[in-house]
């Protein structure tokens, strides 16, 4: 058998059909299965997709766990103030100890950082008994709480609760003997104010005028400081001095 007649063998017998044509409808037919085949393997590949996605919640950083709150008095003209002062201490608040003030090394770099910024928008520091526009206070916030809850709860009494009426048994009520759980929470706190004293009158009251709240995992680290710090006063541009 010739060379030819061995590739011949399997073609079709339409004589008018080429080699060529065979090929091409053989490559149509496989093409036609394809978007079937994608249609088949789509719910596995979104599961794929989403199983390696990052949970938003899950999966978040100390960093990106902190919240930093900046609030202000919309009727104060900052541009105005010219000198400020800051504390000498930071506050330290416990709900397990006496309310008290520190000065430790990271204290001190902490307000170290605070005067940083308010010179860096052209405020001047100057001493508390040279009658400064602003004061500044620096409060740590560190409280622990033990929580009780108890089940069964509250929605034995919820509406969409089944009624005892279902079982047979109108006009009666619940009762399970209670179970307690107990489970321990923190919360940490960082605060900053400001506080207008060019206004301030001595038998007034002291008005805040800018008020930065930092809250979070690892708001107390000092080693986060530098970066608290500075993103506090940049989400707060209308602090600038206007001398």
């Amino acid at each position: 058998m010739s060379p030819n007649n061995r590739f011949m063998i399997n073609l079709p017998e339409d004589p008018h059909r080429t080699r060529k044509m065979v090929l091409r409808e053989s490559k149509y037919r496989i093409m036609k299965k394809i978007p079937y085949l994608l249609w088949l393997l789509l719910p596995a590949m979104v599961l794929m997709a989403s199983s390696c996605r990052k949970n938003a919640l899950s999966n978040l950083t100390q960093e990106e766990s902190r919240i930093y709150i900046t609030n202000r008095d919309s009727t104060a003209d900052f541009s105005a103030f010219r000198t400020f002062s800051i504390v000498d201490s930071v506050a330290v608040i416990e709900n397990d100890q006496q309310p008290h003030r520190e000065l430790t090394a990271d204290d001190a770099h902490l307000l170290d950082l605070v005067k940083q910024q308010m010179e860096a928008r052209g405020y001047v520091m100057v001493a508390k008994d040279e009658k400064p526009d602003l004061g500044i206070n620096v409060t740590r916030v560190s409280n622990e709480y033990l929580n009780v809850v108890q089940y069964p709860y509250y929605w034995w009494n919820s509406p969409g609760y089944w009624d005892p009426t279902y079982w047979g048994y109108g006009g009666y009520d619940y009762y399970f003997p209670p179970v307690f759980g107990y489970y321990q929470s923190r919360e940490d706190l960082l605060t900053v104010d400001l506080i207008d004293l060019a206004h301030a009158k001595s038998d007034d009251k002291l008005v805040g005028v800018w008020n930065a709240t930092l809250k979070g995992e690892g708001v107390l680290n000092a080693g986060n400081y530098t970066s608290e710090i500075q993103a506090v006063f940049d989400q707060s541009p209308y602090l600038s001095s206007g001398k």
